[in-house]
């Protein structure tokens, strides 16, 4: 896109939903940004399934995120929620079995960790986000250190 009017942090869509860690580069960006995504994608499905109507019920609902640990708990919780796909409880009880919890978040394709992983940026636009995966030695490590940062953050 030429002129962006957003920048993505990290995205996941999951079945029935999806969450997006966006900020705006031109004035009102993320509203204009998620009008355009949501209608966009409505048009697309009604297309393709041959139905018309809406599918979104009310508007996105967006938080401002006012601190540095709060974004990491942010980045963490966007990327591991697919986790619930395979444990629902895992955030409550801590992943009962790591490497598995591992091979399903790195392989979940509808994750922009997977950009993070192989640092190939597609969706993703790193230059206006902080670049927290830079100080792992590891993709494992970076992992744990996510599924920690969601632990911490929600006690």
């Amino acid at each position: 896109m030429e002129n962006p009017i957003v920048a993505i942090g990290a995205f996941c869509l999951m079945p029935n939903h999806f969450h997006i860690l966006i900020t705006p580069l031109v004035k009102n960006g993320i509203e204009k940004y998620m009008q355009k995504l949501q209608t966009g994608y409505a048009m697309y499905f009604n297309n393709k399934n041959e139905r018309s109507g809406s599918l979104f019920q009310g508007t996105f609902k967006s938080q401002h995120l006012n601190t540095d640990e709060y974004l990491r708990y942010i980045y963490s919780y966007i990327h591991l929620n697919p986790a619930k796909l395979i444990d629902k409880n895992w955030k409550e009880n801590g992943p009962k079995n790591f490497q598995s919890l591992k091979n399903f978040i790195f392989s979940y394709k509808y994750s922009s960790i997977g950009e993070y992983l192989n640092n190939n940026f597609i969706i993703t636009n790193l230059k206006h986000f902080p670049n927290y995966k830079e100080n792992y030695k590891s993709k494992e490590e970076y992992l744990k250190n996510m599924v920690d940062d969601c632990l911490q953050y929600n006690t």
